[in-house]
């Protein structure tokens, strides 16, 4: 086994340590990090193991629970995990990883430093690497969706999208031009999985309770638009259930366009496949997901859609010492009636995954069994807005409220640490005493603006 030891910066590591090199912050980085310090303890303490995980950002983001703080219902910082308390028996590095050289074990990486310094990438060396950099927005060649969308992946996205809701509702309520106040009051969704109907279900509802303290904006002045490729909406939950999640949107008069594409959003006018042409100053692109482009990087054997070939041991096939999961990973289902079947990239099967991997590693490294990832999926629940959502689980069919309640039990009790359950549920109760808050902080994205403004500059120009 090569023995690691950084190429520059820090001081190298014994020769008789094990580096594993963890890539990614995510569900399976931070859970598969989590679990190696602990089932490792003895080994850490004697300094023959070192654990490395580079991610981009300092915290963990629970992406179920994006919808509801976009609502208002969780403060974002109860959505992040950080990384450092979590993780205080790893060495935490805010990077992003370039190439992966696994022939020569070894990754190539910036940081923040490395930016100040203007000195280049920096190399460290492993043992053992586990890939988990997660997925990226998948976007496709639309006129304008670089410069007019938004995605809704992370936290400040979600936020962003919030503040940006709120500013439209100010905007309709003062303007006195029909065609500002219309495009203003219309809000395009694109996709139609989890995180397009659970992100629009979310702020159409904050909408709906906002305009009650808006003099001149009805609920009725407002249209929301879920525009879906295909022929269903949720495929997780079932055709009958996503038939229900139509019909419950479709009820509340928002407009969802099955076997539609949007076209170009070009000059705030999103065109639909359909013909129609809907000015609007508010594009959300959930459009799906795609492989990481740091796996492209790696010599490491990949799927034609980009994703690493893993054994259902949860191995790199084909490059020992190589571990992946999650988004980044083709996992072989083996609970599947149908060969070749892969696990779905989602969070129940990449919490999951990074138990089985970390178990995985610990037994490779005392030369023991390995096990392989077995999970027959269970179903899935969807939040609609307060009180109203959709669950297909253990063959059981819920809608209303309690697929709702289902929905926040559940993600309650999968999101990582005592402190944060705490946080949520205390969250949680105070939103059902008193009243929600709609106010927006659109000023946090340029905290700069106002001394700018004072020293002689300009206030910044909406980009959305």
């Amino acid at each position: 086994m090569v023995k690691a030891a950084i190429s520059r910066g820090t001081t190298p590591v014994p020769p008789d340590c094990v580096r594993i090199l963890v890539v990614g912050g995510g569900y399976v980085g931070m859970y598969t990090a989590l679990r190696l310090q602990r089932k490792l303890k003895r080994e850490l303490k004697r300094g023959e193991v070192e654990i490395v995980v580079i991610a981009p950002d300092p915290y963990m983001t629970y992406q179920p629970f994006l919808p509801e703080a976009a609502a208002g219902s969780i403060s974002p910082r109860h959505v992040v995990v950080p990384l450092r308390r979590t993780l205080d028996q790893c060495r935490i590095v805010i990077g992003e990883v370039e190439s992966v050289d696994h022939a020569k074990r070894t990754a190539t990486f910036t940081t923040l430093a490395t930016e100040e310094e203007g000195t280049g990438s920096v190399q460290i060396a492993y043992d053992e690497i586990v890939m988990a950099p997660g997925s990226i927005a998948r976007t496709l060649p639309v006129p304008g969706l670089a410069d007019h969308a938004i995605g809704f992946k992370t936290v400040e996205e979600a936020i962003g999208l919030r503040n940006h809701v709120i500013e439209q509702m100010d905007i309709a309520s003062s303007t006195r031009d029909p065609a500002i106040r219309d495009a203003a009051l219309t809000f395009v969704f694109v996709g139609g999985g989890y995180a397009g109907v659970e992100a629009l279900g979310e702020l159409e509802d904050m909408a709906r309770y906002a305009s009650r303290y808006y003099h001149n904006i009805k609920t009725e002045d407002m249209k929301w638009i879920l525009v879906e490729a295909t022929g269903r909406i949720l495929p997780e939950v079932g055709e009958e259930m996503g038939k229900y999640t139509v019909r419950e949107l479709r009820r509340r008069n928002i407009d969802v366009r099955l076997e539609t594409r949007l076209e170009s959003c070009e000059d705030r006018v999103a065109v639909l496949s359909d013909g129609g042409r809907h000015p609007t100053r508010t594009v959300v692109w959930t459009a799906g997901v795609k492989a990481h482009p740091v796996l492209a990087a790696t010599d490491l054997p990949l799927t034609e859609r980009g994703r690493l070939k893993c054994t259902a041991q949860l191995a790199v096939d084909g490059a020992p010492h190589a571990w992946g999961a999650g988004d980044a990973a083709a996992v072989p289902d083996i609970t599947a009636d149908e060969p070749g079947t892969e696990c779905a990239p989602n969070a129940q099967h990449a919490v999951r995954q990074a138990k089985v991997l970390a178990d995985n590693i610990v037994a490779s490294l005392r030369e023991r069994p390995l096990q392989e990832y077995e999970h027959k999926y269970v179903g899935s629940v969807a939040s609609l807005g307060l009180h109203k959502g959709v669950a297909h689980v253990y063959g059981r069919k819920l809608k209303g409220y309690p697929a709702w309640f289902m929905h926040r039990v559940y993600h309650l009790s999968r999101v990582p640490t005592v402190n944060r359950k705490s946080r949520v549920l205390s969250e949680w109760t105070l939103s059902g005493l008193f009243k929600r808050e709609i106010v927006s902080l659109g000023s946090l994205e340029h905290p700069r603006a106002e001394f700018e403004l004072a020293a002689g500059g300009e206030r910044p120009k909406e980009s959305s």
